[in-house]
């Protein structure tokens, strides 16, 4: 995928021993930063890692290599490793890992990306020891060695010892050239794994030229889309300034008869993009109004006025392009709307200017009856997936907005048409609050309002849902039982990552405004780790 320039991750305070990267001590030496190493036998790999600061000390000049290193300590030690972002997320993938803890963002980054798991009854002891084998398969799973081919055995002479979940990946990781034996054989599978034996651990991975070009690359994230939805132009800004947004999609044209666009842009946001390097797309709608599309779309004149009327809009701002947004258009209109689409990116073409145009899952309904995936994909230059409202307000049942399986089965559908590189996928900022009795009914909640709207039914049930990728809360309240599908970082990291290994072009957000601040470290940690293949 075509990732966009991973902003400054910003990891200072996140630290993989707990407190900060000491300064070096009297005494000591740049090459030798701590005075307890000199006897060491990976000294040299703490002096390495400490220089590229991934790892710290104990104390001002104290690295303490005997001690064990404990989970949520080596947690944050991948994450700096990758050069990835902490994520403080709003919901905590582990009950025992508090959101005040200097290593909470590192776990969940690592939690949102399936490098660590809990060690059940959704527990994480960050305090605990970790063990050899279970560094070996962290360090598998992180490295993604499934292709070095080991098997389900081992060569240790305590291989007997070493845990049925963790025989595969002590193989793998021997293999790979991380992790070795004592002199005798032995893995010591039990034992704890010391803060020496974790450096010289991470800097073979360093020195390892294939793994180093992929913590090191910085792959562009691709266009990012954002519409500008409820909010001022200031602040959109605003937010577009928090995102990974570079794409702005103000909603600024819509039908207002078969032959006429209204128009509303604030050229004061035009101008900052073009001064930010920033690409503004306008937006083309139809309010959902099949009769009033269907006679634009039905009629070739209609249609070429529209056309006009856009391009010259387009021209005369210095737009780049536009962003087709009907919906609801009639089955019968299938043939006008390729026609219409042709005819526009024809013409916007000649002034170098671009044509996206939103589609929705297809599933044999006819709702996208009218929606000619493989004519559409060859006459725009994008087709953007509108990866939501698989449940909607007016759904029979309850459901989630956008359940990772549904929104790749939408993919699945759309790239059998589409080439992957010219697809969006959008993603959702919000989500729904169900009531269950005595009839299913919903109200639509922003990201930012979810939250509130948990805190404000009390005590329920939240559990991670991993068939779906979404945590899903439960609440009874006067007699009545409430449900949310939640949307949150680590549910779009997933959708974000989905996007990535099909190498889509990029990924747009309904709507800029809707979303935490986490939401944006998880999905360039996404984009970044997507990126990173095992040597």
């Amino acid at each position: 995928m075509r990732f966009y320039r991973l902003l400054n991750l910003g990891l200072a305070a996140f630290l993989a021993c707990g407190i900060a990267p000491p300064a070096f001590a009297a005494g000591t030496s740049v090459g030798t930063p701590f005075r307890d190493i000199a006897s060491s036998f990976a000294k040299a790999d703490i002096a390495a890692l400490y220089a590229k600061g991934i790892v710290g000390g104990t104390s001002a000049d104290t690295f303490s290599p005997k001690r064990g290193v404990t989970r949520a300590e080596f947690a944050a030690l991948l994450i700096r490793l990758f050069g990835l972002e902490p994520v403080a997320s709003r919901i905590s993938s582990f009950i025992d890992v508090p959101l005040g803890a200097w290593y909470y963002g590192s776990t969940e980054a690592a939690s949102q990306l399936g490098i660590v798991n809990g060690t059940g009854a959704g527990a994480f002891r960050p305090a605990a020891s970790l063990t050899r084998e279970q560094a070996a398969v962290l360090l598998a799973r992180a490295l993604k060695l499934e292709g070095y081919g080991g098997g389900e055995s081992s060569s240790y002479e305590d291989a007997d010892d070493i845990s049925v979940w963790a025989v595969a990946s002590a193989q793998v990781a021997t293999e790979a050239g991380l992790i070795e034996g004592d002199s005798e054989g032995h893995f010591r599978p039990q034992d704890a794994l010391t803060r020496e034996e974790t450096a010289a651990l991470l800097n073979r991975i360093v020195r390892n030229d294939e793994w180093a070009d992929g913590l090191e690359r910085e792959p562009e994230m691709g266009l990012q889309l954002g519409w500008q939805y409820l909010q001022t132009t200031a602040e959109f800004i605003a937010s577009v300034k928090r995102s990974t947004v570079n794409t702005l999609v103000p909603r600024v044209f819509f039908l207002e008869s078969a032959s006429a666009v209204s128009d509303s842009t604030d050229e004061t946001l035009v101008r900052w993009a073009d001064e930010s390097g920033k690409q503004v797309w306008g937006m083309v709608g139809n309010r959902s109004d099949a009769e009033l599309t269907h006679r634009l779309l039905e009629d070739e004149s209609n249609r070429q006025d529209v056309i006009d009327q856009l391009v010259a809009y387009v021209d005369h701002y210095g737009m780049d392009g536009l962003n087709l947004d009907f919906e609801n258009v009639l089955p019968i209109d299938r043939f006008g709307l390729t026609a219409f689409v042709e005819e526009l990116a024809c013409r916007l073409h000649r002034i170098g200017a671009v044509l996206s145009v939103n589609v929705s899952p297809d599933l044999g309904s006819d709702w996208t009856a009218a929606f000619d995936y493989a004519a559409l994909g060859e006459a725009a230059d994008y087709i953007v997936l509108m990866g939501y409202d698989e449940h909607w307000g007016g759904s029979p049942v309850a459901g989630s907005v956008a359940s990772l399986p549904w929104v790749a089965s939408g993919l699945d559908t759309l790239h059998e048409a589409v080439p992957a590189s010219r697809t969006i996928l959008a993603l959702p900022t919000y989500t729904r609050k169900w009531t269950l009795a005595p009839s299913v009914s919903s109200t639509i909640l922003s990201i930012r309002e979810q939250a509130a709207a948990v805190e404000s039914l009390g005590a329920g049930s939240c559990s991670w849902d991993e068939t779906i990728g979404q945590y899903v809360y439960t609440f009874a309240k006067s007699g009545t039982t409430y449900k949310i599908w939640a949307e949150d970082s680590r549910s779009l990291a997933l959708k974000t990552a989905e996007a990535a290994k099909r190498g889509m072009a990029g990924l747009a957000y309904w709507y800029i405004g809707g979303e935490t601040p986490d939401i944006w470290p998880a999905v360039r940690n996404a984009a970044k780790y997507a990126s990173f293949a095992s040597g």
